[in-house]
């Protein structure tokens, strides 16, 4: 494993550092196209992920995504949740965000965004600290794309982020003449601060307080989580090594996909360190 991790920095700091950071895949990647474009898309998770990291309670979800990107390159994103454990009928959590996606040069792509999250009160899920989140990323596009980007997000904490990876798409073969199978494999390094982390487990243990005096009424006292104090993260550490691998059959105007992706915590990461989670998402993006 440390063969691999060495592998993996090596490639990160050898070829220019450059990269890109984009949570709903479009079907036309180029910044300036022809002509403005519409992506609906569609997602299911069997939890929700936080740069590799996860909730104590598990997080699965249904998604619903919208992206408008004019042919400027300027783009406006929606996003909404439902947490398919709650009972309730109201959506979970929901963003939205604007962006713009430039060509630096002509393998050079930089795209800056922001986005704001709605969340109800003490939500589970573990990024509901940060509500508004600030990115730039940069890609070198050649046979191996070469992705860097760093996150700023703050609400009621404040947190830096900054990823770097690598990503080769791959096309398999089709079943028709208008289609085509393609792999992306994928891996990429999350630094951060974690202040966000001690929000979490202090909105956790009030949740499930609540919870047990719901659910034990007459006695009143409230049910124990796994909700041990954990001191505040200021310092800049390495977070997760994440390995993720979608499968997606492509046609002219739509997209179905199937990803896993293994996420191997480092010692530094607050939650569950040193573990591994895995994530499955299975996604379908319509374009307009």
């Amino acid at each position: 494993m440390k063969s691999i991790i060495f592998f993996i920095t090596i490639i990160l700091f050898s070829s220019f550092c450059f990269g890109q950071t984009d949570s709903t895949p479009p079907i036309e990647t180029d910044s300036i196209t022809s002509k403005s474009t519409l992506t609906l898309g569609s997602v299911y998770a069997n939890n929700a992920s936080y740069y590799g990291q996860k909730a104590v309670e598990n997080t699965p979800y249904v998604a619903l995504a919208a992206t408008y990107r004019f042919k400027s390159g300027f783009y406006l994103s929606g996003l909404a949740y439902k947490l398919l454990n709650e009972k309730t009928s109201t959506v979970s959590a929901s963003n939205l965000g604007a962006g713009v996606n430039f060509k630096l040069s002509q393998r050079f792509t930089a795209d800056l965004s922001y986005s704001h999250s709605f969340y109800p009160a003490y939500s589970p899920l573990l990024q509901a600290a940060n509500a508004d989140n600030a990115s730039l990323s940069f890609t070198y596009e050649n046979w191996l794309n070469i992705n860097i980007g760093g996150d700023y997000a703050f609400g009621k904490t404040n947190d830096g982020f900054v990823t770097g990876g690598f990503s080769k798409s791959i096309n398999l073969f089709s079943i028709g003449k208008k289609d085509i199978i393609t792999i992306n494999p994928s891996a990429d390094v999350v630094a951060g601060t974690q202040h966000f982390y001690q929000t979490y487990l202090t909105e956790k243990k009030i949740r499930d307080s609540v919870l047990g005096i719901i659910l034990n009424p007459i006695s009143g006292n409230p049910s124990q989580g796994s909700t041990s104090n954990t001191i505040s993260k200021t310092s800049f550490n390495i977070l997760s090594y994440n390995l993720k691998l979608p499968l997606a059959y492509n046609r002219a105007h739509y997209v179905v996909e199937a990803a896993y992706q293994l996420s191997i915590l480092s010692k530094e990461a607050q939650s569950d360190p040193g573990k591994n989670n895995s994530f499955v998402t299975l996604s379908f993006y319509y374009q307009f």
